[in-house]
């Protein structure tokens, strides 16, 4: 049974950082590709960070994540990790990981297979 589980959530204030993990189980998920998306509320779902699988080094960042977010995997732990610094006021959100049980970035959130619960991020002095 695929699932995937993210963890690291809470509260930080500006300029803080956090470290997003997404623990897969059922599935290898060095093989796939590894997708993190987050929903403010009252605002459409955004597409994050993603990474390709299959030993490719390939990552996507959304424009607004660039240079301050790092996505990487672990894979002794079947993990994907996001390391979020610089946190800004427009980062606060549910932050979801997904995949599309494909090596590489589906662009849309409809292509995705599976998703975890999500893992609420707040950023407030």
């Amino acid at each position: 049974q695929v699932q995937l589980v993210e963890s690291g959530g809470g509260l930080v204030q500006p300029g803080g950082s956090l470290r997003l993990s997404c623990a897969a189980s059922g599935f290898t998920s060095e093989y796939y590709a590894i997708t993190w998306f987050r929903q403010a509320p009252g605002k459409g779902r955004e597409r994050v960070s993603c990474i390709y699988g299959s030993g490719d080094s390939t990552t996507f960042y959304a424009d607004s994540v660039k240079g301050r977010f790092t996505i990487s995997r672990d894979n002794a732990k079947n993990t994907v990790n996001l390391q979020m610094n610089s946190l800004k006021p427009d980062d606060p959100a549910v932050y979801y990981c997904a995949t599309g049980m494909v090596y590489y970035c589906y662009p849309s959130e409809s292509s995705m297979k599976y998703w975890g619960e999500g893992t609420p991020v707040t950023v407030s002095s």
